[in-house]
């Protein structure tokens, strides 16, 4: 769709493919069937402008899509701290992707944002800006994450060509033959943009693998009873609903575990060793779902439109296993799967995916987790924002809704009580 019809559809929601989902509701549900490239901060808010209207009535927000319209695009949650992983590859990489369609002509340029000011504390963008400046005490160590707030609100786009920040780096004059841009409308300036990163340097990736057959023993039993998974289970094997995920395809499915910080009781309880390895393996994760791809399909080249989250994955169930059949690439470089090995990268680069094989599912175990860039400071006041967009009364000036508000948020982000759900099922996750 072009810009123009997109800001037109953020400012008439009613020509939104869905509805927004309910202020009062909580954890996955809401969206976990809408999973390709995970909801925008500028969907989010659009859908959380629509509930505002009414739930924050108390605070004079006038109607989001009067206020605070950017294009609507697909991307991320939010994003986190500390740098250290970097590729360990020191060969070439592939240059070209696993499956057709390169950077277009018109996609291959760089953008710079633009200065950007506070916003007016008579919208809804202007309002969460208020919030995320008193909760933090002024606005120094959250810059970024204001500066990238009021880009979205301006609509701007970030474009730029990533090849010299590659390992080995890829010179500014082969850009013209190289797919290695980031396309980022939700956008913080100033992080790394790698393809890959050495998940063998990061002490998470390394306790995740450690936990590898655990994992796949509890999924493969669990998922050996897809009726009962589908009976029991919350939008199990949904997939991909809306316009922007299009890129995945009819084979992409997922089963959630948590989503921008909440998690999926109902889930977690049918599969409690992988949401307790999960949690204790210290992954500062946003979400985790499984994602199946059927065998013979691809995932078109496409960018997930966030530079503050990466992306992680758990080879669970990969088709002739090793011999280069289901393949994922960023940018210009093109990995295999394989089991029990986790890769990180980054899904604000261009990148495409493919399962050749003939009659096998390939499975994964997949995060979307803070950047490592980003300060601690900068991911809780990330998260404050979507907490902000989906429960719009945390932004109220009344401060008992306001209360109500943050107890709400508070016991969606927490862990649900799974040894409960053991005893209930005689100590064993799944089915009886």
């Amino acid at each position: 769709r072009g810009r123009t019809s997109q800001h037109q559809e953020a400012a008439c929601p009613e020509r939104r493919m869905a509805p927004p989902p309910s202020p009062r509701s909580s954890g996955c549900s809401a969206r976990s069937s809408i999973r390709g490239p995970m909801i925008s901060l500028a969907s989010a808010a659009a859908a959380a402008a629509a509930a505002a209207s009414v739930a924050v009535a108390t605070s004079s927000v006038p109607p989001f899509a009067e206020a605070f319209a950017p294009p609507i695009v697909v991307v991320s949650p939010a994003s986190p701290a500390a740098a250290a992983f970097f590729s360990s590859s020191r060969r070439r990489p592939n240059r070209r992707p696993a499956i057709g369609g390169s950077v277009s002509d018109e996609e291959r340029i760089d953008t710079v944002p633009p200065p950007t000011s506070p916003l007016s504390p008579q919208t809804f963008a202007g309002q969460v800006e208020r919030h995320l400046i008193e909760k933090y005490g002024g606005d120094e160590s959250i810059a970024r994450v204001l500066e990238s707030w009021r880009l979205l609100d301006a609509g701007y786009e970030h474009r730029e060509f990533v090849g010299p920040q590659q390992d080995p780096p890829i010179p500014i004059a082969d850009a013209s033959d190289s797919d290695c841009y980031q396309h980022a409308p939700s956008y913080v300036p100033g992080l790394t943009c790698r393809q890959f990163w050495d998940a063998g340097r990061v002490d998470w990736c390394r306790k995740l693998e450690g936990s590898y057959g655990t994992i796949k023993d509890e999924f493969v039993r669990v998922t050996s009873d897809m009726a009962g998974l589908s009976a029991r289970g919350n939008n199990v094997w949904a997939g991909a609903l809306s316009d922007e995920a299009s890129s995945y395809g009819t084979g992409w499915r997922t089963l959630g575990l948590l989503d921008r910080g909440r998690w999926d009781a109902t889930n977690c309880a049918l599969f409690p060793e992988t949401a307790r390895a999960v949690r204790d393996c210290g992954i500062p994760a946003t979400e985790a779902f499984f994602a199946s791809m059927k065998p013979g399909t691809d995932i078109k080249p496409h960018s997930d439109f966030t530079n503050f989250v990466l992306t992680s994955h758990l080879a669970l169930v990969v088709p002739n296993n090793g011999e280069n059949v289901c393949r994922l690439t960023v940018g210009d470089e093109t990995r295999q799967w394989t089991e029990g090995t986790v890769s990180l990268f980054d899904t604000s680069i261009l990148h495409s995916a493919v399962n050749e094989s003939e009659d096998e599912t390939r499975y994964i175990l997949m995060f979307r987790l803070w950047h490592p860039d980003l300060t601690d400071v900068e991911r809780d006041a990330l998260q404050t924002v979507y907490d902000c967009l989906e429960v719009p009364e945390l932004i109220s000036d009344d401060p008992g809704t306001r209360f109500l508000a943050e107890q709400r948020v508070g016991m969606s982000r927490a862990f649900p009580n799974l040894e409960k759900d053991d005893e209930d099922k005689g100590g064993r996750s799944g089915f009886a």
